[in-house]
């Protein structure tokens, strides 16, 4: 078994079962993507909150992991090679575990690019432009005299819907008959969009019927369930 010791992070959140997967997250919807996938891949893995309110992100601690001081990252001690590997970014994390799983990524070359640029669709448009449309309807950006802002940011939000929807006529998922990561890149930010952000009438959501079927059984997943509520908030 490899030692994570030498990995600073392990100080700050100490590894209770160092042969599994370390996961330092938040269920946000960047953090539950990885959530959602090792729960739909059951890997072992171990949890770690990143309080956000005491500022975890921007430890010593955290930032020898993710400099970007975002979340999630992961510390796999069984990693290519047997070492471990370090790693951050959801949209990377949701690569590395569908590759060292062998699942929710075709096998084919013409389908495992077209899943991977999906998660970049993602990656690039829906997280930043759902991300600056919730701050401009739920936090502080709503009391902006100056409307264009979060207008602007409607326009794009619906736009990238408009985008998705006609892509799901007539298909299961993103990828057709398949669940791959595109689905689990994406959807956690449909929800977030809708719910948290409650953005759902200024966005016109009930026009995209095609995506709300698809997040409706992606919600109803059981694993997507479990993931979405990792790491528990505390006690």
């Amino acid at each position: 078994m490899n030692d994570l010791s030498t990995f600073p992070i392990t100080k700050k959140w100490p590894a209770l079962h160092p042969d599994r997967l370390q996961l330092y997250s938040l269920p946000t919807p960047n953090g539950v993507k990885a959530s959602i996938m090792l729960e739909e891949s059951g890997l072992a893995y171990e949890v770690h909150r990143v309080d956000f309110g005491a500022n975890d992100q921007t430890s010593p601690e955290f930032l020898s992991l993710y400099p970007n001081n975002k979340i999630p990252a992961i510390l796999d001690p069984d990693g290519p090679g047997g070492q471990p590997l370090a790693l951050f970014e959801s949209g990377a994390i949701l690569l590395y575990l569908a590759e060292k799983t062998g699942q929710f990524l075709p096998k084919g070359a013409a389908a495992r690019y077209q899943t991977i640029q999906w998660v970049m669709w993602q990656m690039g448009g829906v997280g930043p432009m759902f991300g600056q449309l919730g701050f401009f309807n739920k936090f502080a950006g709503k009391d902006y005299e100056d409307k264009r802002p979060r207008d602007r940011y409607v326009a794009e939000s619906k736009r990238l819907l408009g985008v998705l929807d006609q892509h799901l006529a007539g298909r299961d998922w993103i990828m057709g008959d398949d669940y791959t990561i595109a689905d689990i890149a994406t959807f956690p930010w449909i929800r977030n969009l809708i719910g948290f952000y409650e953005a759902g009438e200024l966005v016109g959501f009930q026009d995209f019927a095609n995506v709300a079927r698809v997040l409706a059984a992606f919600v109803a997943r059981p694993a997507v369930a479990r993931g979405l509520a990792i790491p528990p908030a505390p006690v």
